[in-house]
């Protein structure tokens, strides 16, 4: 059974940081690229970066230069570290793990940007 399990979602104050976490199981994880969307309320779903299984990176305009997604292939999880926080950044975030027409999601982790 495959399980993709969003964590570190959190309410943060405009210009703090926060580093999500996308654990799985049930896939071998290093053959998928992993990737970050999110969905702002009234919004639709964005790309906000994504990792190949050769470590290449790619960032959607909304959040590029503040947030970095990496991989840990020996604990089967991938990153998305996220700094300056703006309220517009406010969402649910999905993980998405992806091979080719085979694909995976998690249900999600909220974070909040506000004063």
């Amino acid at each position: 059974q495959v399980q993709v399990v969003e964590s570190g979602g959190d309410l943060v104050q405009p210009g703090g940081s926060l580093r999500l976490s996308c654990a799985t199981s049930g896939i071998s994880f290093n053959q998928y690229i992993m990737s970050w969307y999110r969905r702002g309320p009234e919004k639709q779903r964005e790309l906000v970066a994504h990792i190949t299984t050769q470590r290449s990176t790619s960032y959607g305009d909304s959040m590029k230069g503040r947030v970095t997604i990496t991989r840990d292939n020996a604990k089967n999880t991938v990153y998305l570290q996220m700094n300056n926080l703006k309220p517009e950044d406010t969402a649910v975030y999905y993980c998405r793990a992806g091979r080719g027409a085979e694909e995976y999601w998690g249900q999600g982790t909220q974070v909040t940007v506000t004063t």
